[in-house]
């Protein structure tokens, strides 16, 4: 009698654990999915500085530039996803103008700019690109520098460097909002940009105006083919 009441007191504590164990697990799975989904919504921004092209002005000028991809699900960014391209020279106006907001705080640095740079020098391209590239990381890690709305225009819209003084100033017929949503990967057909072009400004030049000239802009030198001397404007 007794190693019966036994058997079924063992048998009882065995069920007990089992359905502790089945309603632990049925709590737990509703708070790792809350964690999984907090997990995916993390705020990231993804940069990368890439494909630099020579560009010629004129006969005896000629200038680099860099494309700069952003990916990101921050709220900070107007676009999750642009393409953007910019020279050495315009990084080290965007990084005057953040000086501005910086206060106490100290800036990242830019990759030194150097007269004997070569685009056929191909470590020092890769330096020069990894060095902006982290110059941007940086930035992005300081909430008051990404406030910054030139800073946005700079990374997403095709605006050249005074227009984006004139812009940020409001002192254009476009917003900022506007003038991201609507650079390139925004326009539905090159007539959709071309009447938003006439209906900005009055200026020589079409478009949102890239940093280089538009006799030039469509024929880019990629650096590897180029026997000439690049230097950092």
């Amino acid at each position: 009698m007794l190693l019966l009441v036994f058997y079924l007191e063992e048998k009882l504590d065995l069920q007990y654990n089992i359905f502790f164990f089945f309603t632990f697990c049925t709590e737990l799975v509703p708070v790792m999915d809350s964690i999984l989904e907090g997990l995916s919504k993390t705020e990231f921004v993804s940069v990368c500085v890439r494909d630099p092209r020579l560009h010629k002005d004129d006969r005896w000028h000629t200038h680099v530039d860099y494309e700069i991809c952003l990916h990101t699900n921050s709220m900070c960014f107007r676009k999750k996803t642009s393409y953007v391209r910019r020279s050495y020279s315009d990084f080290v106006w965007l990084r005057h103008c953040l000086e501005g907001n910086a206060l106490t705080i100290e800036l990242p640095k830019l990759p030194p700019w150097s007269p004997f740079f070569s685009l056929k020098n191909k470590e020092q391209v890769s330096k020069r690109m990894n060095g902006l590239q982290e110059f941007l990381e940086n930035v992005f890690q300081n909430p008051l520098l990404l406030s910054d709305s030139r800073l946005h225009l700079f990374l997403q819209s095709e605006l050249s460097i005074r227009r984006i003084e004139r812009c940020a100033l409001g002192k254009t017929r476009y917003t900022v909002a506007e003038a991201i949503q609507l650079s390139r990967s925004g326009y539905s057909s090159s007539e959709d940009k071309s009447s938003y072009d006439s209906d900005c400004e009055s200026s020589a030049s079409s478009g949102l105006g890239l940093s280089i000239d538009a006799t030039t802009r469509d024929s880019p030198v990629p650096f590897h083919h180029s026997n000439e001397r690049g230097f950092s404007n």
